[in-house]
């Protein structure tokens, strides 16, 4: 498989997709253009979002759950046993989505045990601070710190693969940027899913109206809110307009009909201009973040496969590099 590659999967579209697309066009989307308009509603709804600490998703058998204060912030280990034995020298660290206010690691493990399972090494999935009490140069301050612990355990850089969703895609991108710009040692390779990537104030067109779940509207103000007192084209602000130079190889999927699809297109190009190998992939009129629904959705665990498969590539190209070294 090669790396720098765009992708459009071509399975038939399941029921499930067709009747899960319905049913959040006529209740989340209506529901975050209603909520989304007041700091006030903000504040409630990551007070709600608290709450899903209290009752996190259940995992499969096959897979374990290991609380951690690992950081500042903590997080839990999430290892899968599915597909044989995990590679513990190895390890992946996730950020999981929701603007930046909302849900946690226990909301997100539908996709950090199959990315266990893709990646065949524990995931650490963390547990960053948000908003509205913290700002983005928290989050961010957080997912360093991880990092840097993982390097002080033992970890290579080149052995940790950074991965995220929505706001945890944008922490992703923000973390790689700022990781060369110290010159730390880099990850070997990151997974952008449906990434939140320009918080400068630009009108989203494109899918404004085919996007099944989020307004554009809603994301321009969230973005008003986590930039107040910032230059929103600082690039640890929005990823988009950064030098992309000298980043590891990156996967980046989406939705065809996400509002947030040409903030993932134009990631791909610029890294791909700064010369960084990128695997693009939009699958056609897939809702945001559409892994998160693996349990209900096949084309989300076809989704799962396709990461495997980048990441056996990435290491592939890596060991080829080092044979050719020596």
């Amino acid at each position: 498989m090669h790396i720098d590659r765009d992708v459009a999967p071509d399975y038939p579209l399941s029921w499930q997709a067709r009747a899960l697309t319905g049913l959040m066009r006529g209740t989340f989307k209506p529901a975050a253009s209603l909520l989304m308009r007041h700091g006030l509603a903000l504040d409630c709804a990551a007070r709600i979002g608290e709450l899903t600490r209290w009752v996190p998703l259940r995992p499969p058998e096959h897979v374990t759950i290991t609380p951690t204060d690992f950081s500042a912030c903590g997080g839990e280990w999430v290892r899968s046993a599915e597909g044989g034995d995990l590679d513990e020298g190895k390890v992946l660290l996730y950020f999981h989505g929701g603007g930046y206010f909302a849900c946690s690691p226990g909301t997100h493990r539908s996709i950090t045990w199959r990315l266990s399972a893709a990646a065949r090494r524990p995931v650490l999935a963390l547990d960053y601070r948000q908003g509205p009490v913290h700002k983005l140069a928290d989050s961010l301050a957080d997912a360093l710190d991880a990092y840097r612990c993982l390097l002080e355990r033992g970890h290579a850089a080149g052995d940790v693969i950074l991965a995220g969703d929505s706001a945890g895609g944008h922490l992703t991108l923000a973390t790689l940027l700022a990781l060369r710009d110290r010159g730390a040692p880099l990850p070997g390779a990151a997974i952008c899913l449906s990434p939140w990537a320009d918080l400068t104030d630009f009108p989203r067109r494109a899918n404004r109206w085919q996007d099944p779940m989020l307004s554009a509207g809603r994301i321009r103000w969230l973005a008003r809110r986590w930039t107040s007192g910032l230059d929103p084209r600082d690039p640890l602000v929005s990823p988009v307009l950064g030098d992309f130079a000298g980043l590891p190889p990156m996967m980046i999927v989406t939705g065809s009909t996400e509002v947030l699809r040409d903030e993932a297109r134009r990631v791909a190009v610029r890294a791909r201009e700064a010369g960084v190998p990128v695997t693009y992939e939009e699958w056609p009129r897939m809702p945001h973040v559409f892994p998160l629904l693996a349990d209900v959705l096949p084309e989300a665990r076809h989704a799962f496969r396709h990461m495997a498969g980048f990441l056996d590539a990435v290491a592939a190209f890596r060991a080829s590099g080092e044979t050719a070294a020596a």
